[in-house]
């Protein structure tokens, strides 16, 4: 019920009969809905991840364990845990980021055991939390997390793939030249892969894969690639005939492993939350280091000392890795 109040500003009536400013009221919900659909806005886990955890028998409502998924709880009265949190309506989704270390599968559980992301995240504090996306049992890097499954729908979806840059140590002596067939988008059995942003790079820029140094006979490199198939960037250099030795992803979306330790975690921020709902961007344009603008000739490339200062171009960020 509106009303208005002794200084003038509409006002909503509660059932208590309290009064609130109606530019301050909090969302309305339904009364009643199903489990699942509060579990999801409530930012546990998405819809299906939501049904997973009631079938698993993780889920309680007024002490009760809930496992039918047409469930309807009362959204002002019930009391809903999972793994024994209190979970209310308002509390929002949840989003991290990990250094996943190697010798862990990207998966939440294992029948047989093995070391799994799970045991490095804190399934405790945030039930719900699931791998956006998976990195191989023996690549390191940067792994996200999170209780959204509209975002992570969104970034893994094959037509809104983000920018995502790998570091690779590969056998043999791999030349600038050699990576061009990566540049133009090269065949493997699954299909043609979109063209790559690749080139050969230092140790100093390699300490992830090469820490010891990049000893001879080894040759370290950067590939960036908006697709996600399973095992891509193994596959594309092997393809090439430089199989890969170590792999480590140090970018997703334009978000980097600044200030967490290998097998160590972190809530992201409201800015990289924010980078991430607007599809992510190049991940040279998200550090702190400034790509020059392009010269209008290219074929001279001179520098045009008044471009400094005007915002970075994608072709800029294009041409510097292919050369």
């Amino acid at each position: 019920m509106m009303r208005t109040n002794e200084v003038g500003e509409t006002c909503t009536a509660s059932a208590t009969g309290a009064t609130t400013p109606a530019g301050d009221a909090q969302p309305v919900y339904p009364h009643t809905m199903r489990l699942q659909r509060f579990l999801a806005r409530a930012g546990v886990a998405s819809r299906r991840g939501s049904e997973d955890l009631m079938t698993a028998g993780r889920v309680t409502v007024n002490g009760l364990v809930a496992t039918e998924l047409g469930t309807k709880v009362d959204v002002d009265r019930d009391h809903i845990e999972v793994d024994g949190i209190p979970v209310k309506l308002n509390q929002g989704a949840v989003y991290l980021m990990l250094y996943k270390p190697t010798g862990y599968l990207t998966t939440m559980s294992d029948p047989q055991e093995r070391p799994c992301v799970a045991d490095l995240v804190p399934r405790d504090r945030f039930p719900g939390l699931f791998p956006v996306g998976r990195l191989d049992r023996d690549t390191t890097g940067l792994l996200l997390f999170t209780t959204d499954g509209d975002l992570s729908q969104d970034l893994l979806h094959p037509s809104k793939h983000v920018y995502k840059t790998y570091q690779a140590l590969v056998d043999g002596h791999l030349t600038d030249r050699d990576l061009e067939p990566l540049r133009r988008g090269i065949e493997l059995d699954d299909g043609l892969c979109q063209p790559a942003i690749c080139r050969i790079i230092n140790a100093r820029e390699a300490e992830a894969v090469a820490p010891q140094g990049i000893k001879h006979g080894t040759t370290a490199v950067e590939v960036i690639i908006r697709e996600g198939r399973k095992n891509q960037v193994k596959r594309m250099l092997s393809k090439i005939h430089h199989p890969v030795i170590r792999l480590h992803r140090c970018n997703f979306a334009g978000l980097e492993l600044e200030g967490v330790a290998k097998g160590s975690w972190r809530e992201l921020t409201d800015r990289e939350v924010q980078i991430l709902k607007s599809g992510g961007i190049p991940p040279k344009q998200a550090s702190s280091k400034r790509v020059a603008a392009p010269a209008t000739n290219t074929a001279s490339r001179t520098r045009h000392h008044g471009s400094h200062g005007s915002a970075p171009k994608r072709n800029t960020y294009r041409e510097r890795y292919t050369g």
